[in-house]
């Protein structure tokens, strides 16, 4: 009996693969336009893909708080749960706070260093790294801009937020009994990794092979961006 699979076989599988990155990535209009393409069912981590949404685009715009209630309204015992995203998020919050005593001629510092106080602070002594995290923070408000190293002048990058929205995104996936990280990755780097393999074995390989899927870049290396066309950046 063959192992291999049938033509529609495969297309059923390559199918459910980039469903499930659409939806484990939180791309709603993107997965409903697929799924309606592709005659596929919603699954249940389809019908929450929406409040996961929400709580990634308050962290993208920086608005923190909301973030937080949404996680606790989609999850009340999360956050209590996992005391490491917790933190995280409040650190961000944090920044966000700095970043309005820039930008503000008023000067909000006090805002920021109570905030710290009443809500950093006391979690911060239950471990080192969070004792690290608030004090690196707490540096933006001390160093002038001009005098901060890349590490620190870092945090107040967008990467920040993106990386902290990950790992909500994962944490509330993992609630829901799903997978954290999308099928479509794992292959991609399953695959980067046997490239490798070849290449340290000498094999005769082209200098850049492309999946078309690298943010920014086309099949030729070129700038592009990634979109669903309905406005949902997509992220590689």
């Amino acid at each position: 009996m063959s192992s291999l699979l049938t033509c529609a076989e495969f297309d059923s599988y390559l199918n459910s693969i980039i469903m499930d990155y659409l939806i484990s990535e939180g791309y709603p209009s993107a997965a409903q336009k697929f799924a309606s393409e592709a005659n596929l069912q919603p699954t249940s981590a389809a019908e929450s893909i929406h409040e996961r949404v929400k709580i990634r685009d308050a962290i993208y715009a920086g608005d923190i708080q909301t973030a937080i209630e949404r996680i606790n309204e989609l999850d009340e015992s999360l956050l209590e749960k996992d005391s490491a995203l917790y933190f995280a998020l409040l650190r961000l919050q944090l920044v966000e706070l700095v970043r309005k005593t820039r930008a503000d001629s008023n000067d909000n510092v006090l805002e920021a260093i109570e905030f710290a106080t009443n809500n950093l602070a006391p979690r911060a002594p239950a471990r080192q790294e969070f004792l690290e995290d608030l004090e690196q923070t707490m540096a933006l408000l001390i160093v002038k801009p001009e005098d901060r190293s890349p590490e620190l002048s870092a945090l107040l990058e967008p990467k920040l937020r993106k990386d902290v929205a990950q790992r909500v995104n994962e944490a509330l996936l993992k609630e829901q009994g799903e997978r954290t990280k999308a099928k479509l990755v794992h292959l991609v780097r399953m695959r980067a990794w046997a490239e490798k393999k070849a290449r340290e074995a000498g094999k005769d390989l082209p200098e850049y092979i492309s999946l078309g899927l690298e943010q920014g870049k086309d099949g030729h290396g070129n700038s592009r961006m990634h979109s669903n066309g309905d406005g949902e950046a997509m992220v590689a």
